[in-house]
């Protein structure tokens, strides 16, 4: 006889043991050291500048936005496959033990984001609010728990809507009710906070009546659903480890192909060209770089002093090389690059070319922040630390993993 909640037990052990599979590549020594630093001066920069925080700072409105989409967000994992849709769907009235467990599990792995944005969010709204006590906020803390909960199981009802334009708008009013909810909690407007919280009930019990009214479940949605959630993890794993189950997503973008390709029509540019189309067009190397980037950047630009910067310039390189590295073994599973009459020497040193230019480039656009600042000193020193960090770090480190 089958027994959906057992069924779940196997499912989530299998699911477990497919995370761990990857975590293990994924916090490795070297990205924890770099979170460390990352984190501990975040925290150092966080505090310092809480102690001059402006009167007329927007406290209650990011804090009350930011639990507002935290609430909203608010994902059901079914763990459901493929293979599911054929052997599953006779079983359909047995599944209810299933997918409670399901809600269950969804809303135990979000408590952890919950927390770091509460402990994230705590001495700001402490150094905003000095004269509440500390259980006030532990209160607004139990209340985002309660209306988490409300999300996830409206989410569930909505799930048994077919149309993504109403899914999606379902979404948008609950994100706003939200949002203005805890706006008013955080700003002290309780008569205005129980009053949109009235609103949200309202909605609420739409979405049960929605659910009532299509009492089935549509296999198939919750199933890309989920695929997509696992493409998403599988993704960032991949740039660990090599990971057999990620389906490649690539676009053309033949104008940034044209402008970066000037390369000559020779066998020895081979592995070049395909490096460089390969980092273009696929979807987990351009857009991760890109943000690494920008978020230095960010880091630099606001990050008063200037040592400080210079690390961060440092960290930041190394965080892109890292992740660039994995370009190396992207095209592994085929086997055309087997037949080109090509030495693999060629390929080997290709790749430390590019790796060399992508994170020069990113040395030269940190640098010229510095002169945007007008920090002519932290420019030169930004340009040859990062230019002599580039050199060293990708002709000893790299040059040995690739091996």
């Amino acid at each position: 006889m089958f027994d959906s909640h057992d069924f779940f037990k196997q499912r989530f052990s299998a699911h477990l043991k497919e995370l761990s599979r990857y975590l293990r590549y994924m916090f490795n020594g070297h990205l924890m050291i770099a979170l460390f630093f990352f984190i501990s001066a975040v925290a150092f920069y966080y505090q310092q500048w809480l102690i001059e925080l402006p009167e007329n700072f927007p406290v209650s409105l990011i804090v009350g936005g930011g639990l507002g989409l935290l609430v909203s967000y608010s994902p059901v994992r079914t763990l459901l496959k493929e293979p599911d849709l054929v052997f599953l769907i006779a079983a359909e009235n047995k599944m209810d033990a299933y997918f409670r467990n399901a809600l269950i599990y969804s809303f135990v792995i979000q408590l952890y984001v919950i927390l770091l944005v509460a402990a994230a969010f705590g001495p700001l709204y402490f150094a905003a609010f000095p004269d509440r006590a500390g259980n006030v906020y532990l209160l607004t803390i139990g209340v985002v728990l309660i209306f988490k909960v409300g999300n996830l199981i409206a989410n569930w009802w909505m799930l048994k809507v077919r149309g993504p334009g109403v899914r999606q708008a379902d979404l948008t009013i609950r994100t706003l009710l939200n949002m203005t909810v805890f706006y008013f909690i955080i700003n002290g407007d309780m008569l205005l906070a129980g009053v949109t919280t009235v609103l949200f009930t309202f909605v609420f019990l739409y979405d049960l009546n929605i659910s009532s009214k299509n009492p089935g479940v549509v296999w198939d949605l919750l199933v890309e659903k989920d695929q997509v959630r696992m493409q998403s993890f599988y993704r960032i794993a991949n740039m660990f480890a090599d990971v057999p189950h990620l389906k490649k997503r690539f676009k053309r973008r033949q104008w940034l192909v044209s402008i970066v390709n000037k390369l000559p029509f020779t066998q020895n540019n081979t592995f070049d060209y395909l490096y460089r189309i390969t980092f273009i067009r696929s979807s987990d190397y351009l857009g991760m770089y890109f943000r690494l980037v920008v978020l230095g950047g960010l880091f630099i630009y606001f990050i008063p002093n200037s040592w400080m910067k210079i690390l961060f310039v440092i960290l930041f390189l190394y965080l892109s090389c890292f992740q660039m590295m994995t370009l190396y073994h992207h095209h592994r599973t085929i086997m055309w690059l087997d037949l080109y009459p090509v030495n693999d020497t060629l390929r080997y040193n290709a790749l430390l070319k590019f790796l060399f230019e992508l994170t020069l480039l990113q040395t030269i656009l940190y640098s010229l922040l510095f002169l945007v600042m007008q920090d002519y000193v932290g420019f030169v020193i930004a340009l040859a630390s990062g230019t002599a960090f580039t050199f060293l770090f990708i002709n000893g480190y790299v040059r040995r993993k690739l091996v």
